[in-house]
């Protein structure tokens, strides 16, 4: 399946958060970048909208239009994890609105590429929330069907119960994270490629004392100024422009 315009939409996951890169705009690269590497052709293109922070109906109203004016054949969105996140929500509502949008997608001649979320049966902190989460990925399932799109399904990939798949910031994928998402991108689209997992590294368990005082540090960094930010409405991803915001060709 040769794709040739390539748009990728979404929040943070998309956008390249966790797997930093000084050298590029907002200071991230991501799996999406990775995988447009490997799709590069003579005639290719990528551009990719997605801004960190943003919920499901403003990707739906800034991201839509703008993609389908450039024609894409290839059209990757993750949208609705920050939504889930939220104390209130509609996940039927939300999800009714996504199918619209992806229709939209379908009927301007665009692959769907989606995603499920995450499972946080494990995590501490998210891990209450599991229950909404695996509605929101039934849901994306039934309209992956739909559409015909492809589906990547994190919720099954195992390999991220592993921490040194993601940042410090335990929201964001890694660097590590990133390249294990672009090989089940590939994979999922049929893609042939060279692209490996290195080798992970070692890690040293903590003690219980040890652990205490990371998830601490961890809470003072991180968690509180996620969570002043849901508080005062304010988004990481305020004041950003888009990485890639018109069709390019890749460099690799």
């Amino acid at each position: 399946m040769p794709f040739h315009r390539y748009v990728a939409l979404g929040d943070s996951f998309t956008e390249g958060v966790g797997d930093h890169d000084p050298a590029l705009p907002n200071g991230v690269r991501g799996w999406a970048d990775r995988v447009a590497e490997v799709l590069a052709g003579d005639d290719f293109t990528y551009a990719n909208l997605a801004i960190r922070g943003k919920q499901l109906l403003p990707i739906l109203a800034e991201q839509i239009d703008p993609a389908i004016e450039m024609k894409p054949d290839l059209v990757s969105i993750y949208a609705g994890a920050n939504d889930v996140l939220r104390p209130r929500i509609d996940i039927d509502r939300l999800v009714t609105a996504y199918d619209v949008a992806l229709g939209r997608l379908v009927d301007a001649g665009a692959h769907l590429l989606l995603f499920t979320a995450y499972d946080p049966g494990g995590s501490p902190v998210f891990g209450a929330l599991r229950g909404r989460f695996a509605i929101y990925n039934e849901l994306v399932r039934q309209v992956a069907d739909t559409y015909g799109a492809t589906l990547v399904d994190f919720w099954r990939l195992r390999d991220y119960r592993d921490d040194r798949m993601w940042d410090v910031d335990r929201m964001h994928m890694s660097s590590l994270g990133h390249q294990r998402m672009a090989i089940a991108v590939l994979d999922a689209l049929g893609v042939e490629h060279t692209l490996t997992m290195a080798e992970l590294p070692p890690v040293s368990p903590l003690t219980t004392k040890e652990r205490r005082a990371a998830n601490l540090e961890w809470a003072k960094a991180h968690a509180a100024p996620w969570v002043k930010r849901r508080l005062t409405g304010v988004s990481s991803g305020d004041n950003l422009s888009p990485r890639w915001p018109t069709l390019t060709p890749v460099q690799r």
